[in-house]
């Protein structure tokens, strides 16, 4: 018996990297032996801030799912689900639009920092309403957990707050959702910089292959302080030495190397050529998963379709739930016969 139905997902922007898999990916896969678990590949959301390179979308989502499917998402026991496929998902949002008032929209965390980070002064009606929309996804399958970082449970009080306004003018349709604070770890970027981000070019894609993997840990930042080998180094906030706490499966080596570094015995080639060592031997079994879904393309199409089609019909059965308790009960006949 699974504790109940959860539902996170990705806007499709491109290849996920390895801090996606300590943040998300590692956790998704755990979970979904615990829920029955939705990953939304939320197309929709791509387009309240960025209606330039559409066209990079429909690859972006091949390459998400292949990125899913290479670490252990198991579509046999999870859901992929596919955003504009799921048609209910938008009629929702509609009716969903009416319960919240434009102020408590501009108030959402969220959407201020967007518009910080992106420099908008003045949002569209499709970046004010995202939460709205984000409602309807979570809502749509009747999803009764969101996985969120220790940071983040905020971003779904809106949607508590819809499901409980619904709920409260109209009868008990929705679940009024939880979120799964989990210890999500933030991986470095390779600059040092705090975080990962493609946008930045400082990331080691899951998808790499080893040349790039060893490229990319040769040039990483380490310890600025440190001028030659034989100068103590420090750990602490060193991102080679926090890759190796994240990957390297050899602890031995590990404890080793920061004793040697810190005692100024051991150079930063030598940690980093290790690095990379540990890093291609935990990406291997995942390269060898996506190569293997990549040569068959059809199958990665067909857990689309498949997935999106669960969540369809789940979607249906919501909005038609919906509809019954706002008195619009004809819908479904004129729906039926149209």
């Amino acid at each position: 018996m699974k504790k109940g139905r959860l539902l996170t997902g990705d806007r499709p922007t491109g290849k996920l990297h390895l801090g996606h898999y300590v943040g998300t990916l590692a956790n998704r896969v755990r979970l979904q032996d615990e829920y029955d678990c939705f990953f939304l590949l939320a197309d929709y959301h791509i387009l309240t801030t960025r209606l330039d390179h559409l066209e990079e979308i429909e690859e972006n989502i091949r390459e998400i799912v292949l990125d899913y499917l290479s670490v252990g998402i198991d579509p046999g026991r999870s859901t992929i689900v596919l955003q504009s496929a799921v048609p209910q998902i938008p009629e929702l949002q509609l009716l969903f639009s009416m319960l919240v008032a434009v102020p408590r929209l501009q108030r959402v965390p969220t959407l201020k920092e967007q518009m910080r980070d992106l420099h908008i002064t003045q949002p569209s009606a499709g970046l004010l309403g995202y939460p709205v929309l984000q409602a309807a996804d979570i809502l749509s399958v009747r999803g009764e957990i969101v996985p969120v970082g220790k940071d983040q449970s905020s971003h779904l009080e809106l949607t508590r707050e819809i499901a409980r306004r619904f709920n409260e003018m109209f009868g008990t349709v929705f679940p009024e959702p939880e979120t799964l604070i989990g210890e999500v770890g933030t991986l470095p970027g390779t600059d040092g910089k705090t975080k990962m981000s493609k946008s930045l070019g400082n990331v080691i894609y899951l998808s790499d292959d080893a040349e790039a993997v060893a490229q990319r840990v040769m040039r990483m930042y380490t310890d600025p302080k440190r001028i030659h080998p034989t100068d103590p180094g420090t750990i602490e906030g060193n991102p080679v030495f926090t890759y190796h706490e994240a990957f390297n499966a050899d602890r031995a080596e590990v404890d080793e190397l920061k004793e040697r570094y810190r005692a100024g015995r051991v150079g930063d080639v030598e940690v980093k050529k290790r690095l990379a060592r540990a890093l291609n031997a935990f990406l291997d079994p995942i390269r060898e998963r996506r190569a293997r879904f990549a040569a068959r393309p059809e199958v990665v199409e067909e857990i689309i379709v498949e997935g999106s089609r669960r969540a369809r019909a789940e979607a249906q059965e919501t909005l038609d739930s919906a509809r019954d308790a706002m008195k619009m009960a004809y819908y479904r006949g004129v729906r039926d016969r149209a």
